[in-house]
């Protein structure tokens, strides 16, 4: 198989796999063709890459009926569109309705056993463990909101529920100096799905270039590798890409959220 071919498998194995597959924990219903989730700090709507067919009017209906479920709650939503997704004029569709899109991200799938034999430590004087008491969640939620600049203390409440419903498909790593947590990420299993997703990987800006992701990444990755998973994903924001590759991780896509938030 050319690299090319194996490129375009991985992405066939994605979008049949994760799209439309509600991850353990998390409240969710289908809405037609779309996912839709309810994560407590915002909803957010996934679907199939075309769309389940629908094109023009059907459309607009379905990106309207999205907005309106979440501004009935008083959340923001996030429409989750990936770069090969069609009908062409899509994003269009969702300005029109007052989405705005954020950061893009590049979706990227690796090798659970390449990963997992990484020889990555931690550096002295961090120490990785995985955490699910509520306490620690917190911190997990406060060093997001330190790292990002905005308040994601509901990332918390999203956890705690994952871990309480569905303790084995959600494992939560935290690195810790000086008992300050100073990384922290996640992995999340789908079951039946040959992946597990990367997610959360932050690190406090003065610890950073030290390791500590590359540690948590190899973490993750043994732990996948222990349920026996093949691949691991991960939507890459710029920061985290870099590293990704070098250890192996392919591009498939991109992916861009489209949020509407309420005034």
């Amino acid at each position: 198989m050319t690299e090319t071919q194996e490129t375009r498998s991985l992405l066939d194995a994605y979008d049949a796999q994760l799209r439309c597959a509600p991850p353990p924990g998390v409240a969710y219903e289908y809405d037609g063709p779309l996912l839709r989730l309810d994560l407590g700090f915002r909803g957010f709507v996934t679907g199939p890459r075309d769309l389940g067919g629908l094109r023009g009017r059907a459309v607009d209906e379905l990106i309207a009926r999205q907005r309106d479920f979440f501004a009935a709650r008083g959340q923001a939503v996030e429409w989750k569109v990936r770069g090969h997704d069609s009908p062409a004029d899509l994003t269009d569709r969702l300005r029109a309705a007052g989405f705005e899109p954020e950061a893009r991200e590049t979706v990227l799938i690796g090798s659970v056993a390449r990963s997992a034999a990484e020889a990555a430590a931690a550096p002295a004087g961090v120490t990785v463990r995985q955490v699910t008491a509520d306490a620690d969640l917190r911190r997990v939620a406060a060093l997001e909101t330190a790292v990002w600049g905005l308040d994601l203390s509901l990332i918390a409440d999203d956890l705690i529920g994952r871990v309480a419903r569905a303790p084995e498909e959600v494992a939560v790593l935290v690195a810790e100096a000086q008992g300050e947590v100073v990384c922290a990420a996640w992995l999340t299993f789908r079951p039946g799905s040959e992946f597990a997703s990367l997610a959360g990987g932050s690190t406090l800006p003065e610890w950073r270039g030290r390791g500590i992701y590359r540690a948590l990444l190899t973490a993750r990755a043994g732990i996948a590798a222990a349920r026996a998973v093949r691949h691991l994903h991960v939507d890459a924001s710029d920061d985290s890409e870099p590293i990704l590759r070098r250890l192996g991780f392919r591009a498939v896509t991109t992916t861009t959220p489209y949020v509407w938030s309420p005034r």
